[in-house]
Order: structure tokens, then sequence, then C-alpha cells
């Protein structure tokens, strides 16, 4: 089934995950359309499909995969734009769980990763604009806070604020309307993709 909404998000989240990588100091190992090769092969075994290089995964399979793994688990079908945009981008860099306390922690109610019906009412309950800056915020203070406690993750830091404030100016977040000028590619023109997060408990 066609969901613009989710389309529009996919848009933006490819954008930075980029093609094929297999970075040394990426957790994630082999990764290609911001795929891991562990939720590839996963994905797989659930269709009763055998495994494959992640390398040869097709964009219906990619679709496929963040609607089920990254769209649906952190409930962004039950958010407003451009919140289920920031909540869909966190959960695929960050990771489902992540994503859902993030947003339950600015919301004020109860952090539990679960989003239940006092999730969906606290949500409701806040004005949206707000909700979207303190939960960007939230995600800045956490990638600066793996830095301090993991310097060897320093070299990712320049790409993830990169993408945090693309997501600022995406979700139209005051003072980021020209997000493009607060973007550091070094000497590159270009986006180069750096590692998402995802569920390791080794980064809380």
């Amino acid at each position: 089934m066609d969901n613009p909404a989710l389309g529009a998000a996919l848009k933006f989240v490819l954008r930075w995950e980029g093609g094929f990588v297999d970075h040394p100091a990426d957790p994630g190992g082999r990764t290609n359309k911001g795929v891991t090769q562990k939720v590839y092969d996963a994905w797989r075994a659930r269709q009763g499909q055998a495994a494959q290089d992640v390398k040869q995964i097709s964009d219906a399979e990619v679709h496929a995969i963040y609607a089920s793994d990254y769209w649906l688990p952190p409930r962004c079908d039950m958010l407003v734009t451009p919140l289920d945009l920031v909540q869909f981008d966190t959960a695929v860099n960050m990771g489902v769980g992540r994503a859902v306390r993030f947003l339950q922690s600015c919301a004020g109610c109860s952090v539990d990763g679960d989003f239940g019906p006092g999730t969906e009412k606290a949500v409701a309950g806040c004005d949206q604009g707000s909700l979207v800056a303190e939960y960007c915020n939230k995600r800045e203070a956490f990638y600066r806070s793996i830095v301090e406690r993991k310097p060897s993750q320093a070299v990712f830091l320049k790409g993830w604020m990169n993408r945090l404030n693309s997501l600022r100016k995406e979700a139209g977040l005051p003072g980021f309307e020209s997000a493009r000028d607060l973007l550091d590619f070094g000497d590159a023109s270009y986006i180069a993709r750096v590692p998402d997060i995802g569920e390791d408990p080794s980064y809380d």
C-alpha cells in the first residue's frame, strides 16, 4: 500500500544512509542503503528466503524493511508530520527502542520504550513544534555524550550533526531554514554516510 508519509520520510533517510559501505569502525558492519547485513538476513529469513549479500538488496526490499522494521514499530504511523519524520529517522539511526524512549522523555510520560496508549495521549497533548525541537536537542546531546564516553567515535560526530541539522531544517525548526550553511562536509562536496548507532547498548 502506498504511504505518502513513509515515502517522504524514507526519501530523507536514504539521502543520509547512502549506498554500500563497510567501514572498520562502524559497529553495524556491511551496510547498504542503511540496511545492515544482520538486518537483511533476519528480514529474508522471515520471508522464507535464503540469505544473500546485502550488496544485492533491491529497492523493493529496502522499502519493505524500512516500513516493517523502522516505521511501524516506533509508531510513526500514529504521529503527525514532521514528528513522524523525526521519529523515523531516529529509529533508523539510533534504534527503535531508543527513538521511543526519546519521544517519551520529551513528552513527559513514563520512559519504558513501549509506545502504548499512555505515550499516545502524552504526545497528543504536547505542542508539536516544541516537542520536535526538544526531541532534536535530546538527540544532539546523546551524540555528544557518545563522543565524551567513546573518543574513538569523534570521527563520526561531524556526520551525525550534519544529518541532525538537515533534519531540523526538514522539520521546519526556526533557525535552521538555511541548514545547508550549517553543514560541514570538510573537503568533500557530498554527503558521506556515517554509522547508525542502532540498538547497541554500549552507547547508553
